[in-house]
């Protein structure tokens, strides 16, 4: 399988931080956020990765290189201007392969071992769901026996990560557009499975969020992941 980090995004909230520096680079725990993307890949065998990007994106390249300092193999998808989560995705779908891809955002920072991930045949999506965090109180999706809707109860959060088949893109066209749309839809058909993640799960869209990140790498649960 082949993966997708998102890191295209200007990272607005968390200036100015990011006014200089692409907001993967940003470092948390001693190193850039996206270096533990990129490791636990590695650790899952996952090691051909795509990486959009368009905000100071030659910092990005400069910093990572091809990605063998990581054992992987990092090809880059250019945008200008940013195309969103599904215009970037659609753009790379010719990196990505025929199979299913996994996609992971960015700004994010999980402790999924993600060589646990996997979809089914017969779906086009499966997404890893977290606890409502107190910035996204209403959710994005129900969990009902491990298949995915936009209706019900208990409401989850959309982790950003997720295994996609191209086949979700179908209809689809070059240019700026959303990701949610077509999960929603997905979900609608009786197509997206999903996980709900209990362990730990940091969104890292404020300097307020990035601290509490920073903390809890520096607190009393070891090393850096």
């Amino acid at each position: 399988m082949k993966a997708m980090i998102l890191a295209a995004g200007r990272g607005e909230r968390l200036r100015p931080l990011t006014d200089d520096l692409p907001k993967p680079l940003v470092e948390v725990g001693g190193k850039p956020l996206i270096q533990y993307h990129l490791e636990r890949l590695a650790q899952a065998g996952i090691r051909s990765i795509v990486i959009n990007r368009a905000y100071l994106g030659w910092m990005i390249e400069a910093a990572l290189g091809n990605g063998a300092q990581f054992g992987v193999q990092i090809q880059y998808s250019p945008e200008n201007p940013a195309l969103e989560t599904g215009g970037g995705i659609y753009q790379a779908l010719g990196w990505l392969g025929p199979g299913p891809f996994l996609v992971i955002n960015g700004d994010i920072w999980c402790d999924l071992d993600l060589a646990e991930l996997a979809i089914e045949p017969d779906d086009l999506a499966h997404l890893v769901l977290v606890d409502r965090p107190p910035h996204h109180p209403q959710g994005d999706f129900a969990l009902q026996a491990g298949r995915v809707s936009n209706q019900g109860e208990p409401r989850l959060t959309f982790a950003g990560i997720g295994i996609y088949r191209p086949e979700l893109f179908a209809g689809c066209a070059p240019g700026i557009f959303p990701l949610a749309p077509l999960l929603r839809r997905a979900a609608d058909q009786g197509k997206v499975s999903g996980q709900h993640h209990r362990g730990r799960w940091f969104d890292i869209g404020t300097p307020e969020r990035l601290a509490a990140l920073n903390q809890y790498l520096a607190g009393s649960h070891g090393p850096a992941r």
